[in-house]
């Protein structure tokens, strides 16, 4: 199973590869626009949690064209689910996510028996 599948609903997903070189999990927390700091002498947080989503970052390391290609088009949609491990919970999820600006270093280098491959892509995806 790849780390990663990715689908245009829970009973589409389709396995991602190659696996991404580097995912960093994150949770976000949303607060309510009333957040902010009270006026009082420690200036308290009042932080007003609505919700937690969560954001992966993900890198891919000298992926070739196809596979850049084909890394880019599956995050495309404007949202899309994935299934992931999520660290916080301890399992395999499939959670609804959107993509943030994507990457894609245009350096080419050709290595001896692998071809031409870019640098990196990279982009963070953030769940809806």
């Amino acid at each position: 199973m790849a780390l990663l599948a990715v689908g245009a609903s829970p009973s589409s997903l389709v396995d991602l590869t190659p696996d991404p070189s580097a995912l960093t999990w994150g949770k976000q927390d949303i607060s309510s626009a009333d957040a902010g700091r009270t006026q009082d002498p420690n200036n308290t947080m009042q932080k007003m949690r609505t919700s937690c989503k969560r954001k992966l970052q993900l890198t891919w390391t000298l992926p070739d064209a196809t596979q850049a290609s084909r890394i880019l088009q599956a995050f495309a949609p404007e949202y899309f689910y994935v299934r992931y491990f999520d660290v916080m919970d301890g399992k395999v999820e499939v959670r609804e996510f959107y993509a943030g600006d994507m990457s894609a270093p245009f350096k080419w280098y050709e290595l001896p028996g692998r071809g031409t491959r870019l640098a990196t892509v990279s982009f963070d995806i953030i769940e809806r």
